[in-house]
């Protein structure tokens, strides 16, 4: 028996998932959020075709890392210009962007490829806990990403 290939022509339309992101690691959060974009937690996964669904994140803002990444964790940023190089921690660029911490981690753990490009842009990221998509969004589609609870914070 050979083995079945989704063509692209058959892909059904995509499912938002919404990810509730308060109180989960940035690192295991991106890995779950990327699998669903790529479409590996789907039965018809093939990788040449984008079988995934799409991803909505709320709470980015609440995000975490373990250990004393928040303060040595490093970012690196070019302009492409000579000495333009500019590199920034965890927390500060939590002050500044929220959203960018986890589209960063998620955008690493994609394929470097056109069909990774076009899966980056299925994935809507939100600091609080409102979005703007809940026309795309029903009960029947929304999935709960990971069953772990939110780690308590140490006194």
């Amino acid at each position: 028996m050979s083995t079945f290939f989704v063509k692209p022509a058959d892909v059904k339309e995509k499912r938002w998932q919404v990810v509730d992101a308060r109180g989960q690691v940035v690192g295991r959060l991106a890995a779950k959020i990327s699998r669903i974009l790529s479409g590996k937690n789907n039965t018809d996964y093939t990788p040449h075709t984008e079988t995934g669904d799409g991803v909505i994140v709320i709470n980015a803002k609440d995000v975490i890392v373990t250990g004393t990444k928040a303060k040595t964790k490093i970012y690196k940023f070019y302009s492409g210009y000579p000495g333009g190089q500019r590199e920034s921690t965890f927390e500060r660029v939590m002050a500044k962007d929220p959203t960018y911490a986890l589209r960063h981690a998620v955008k690493g753990m994609l394929p470097k490829s056109v069909l990774g490009k076009r899966m980056i842009t299925h994935l809507l990221i939100y600091a609080g806990a409102e979005h703007p998509h809940a026309a795309q969004v029903n009960a029947n589609t929304s999935k709960k990403v990971s069953s772990a609870q939110p780690k308590k914070e140490k006194k």
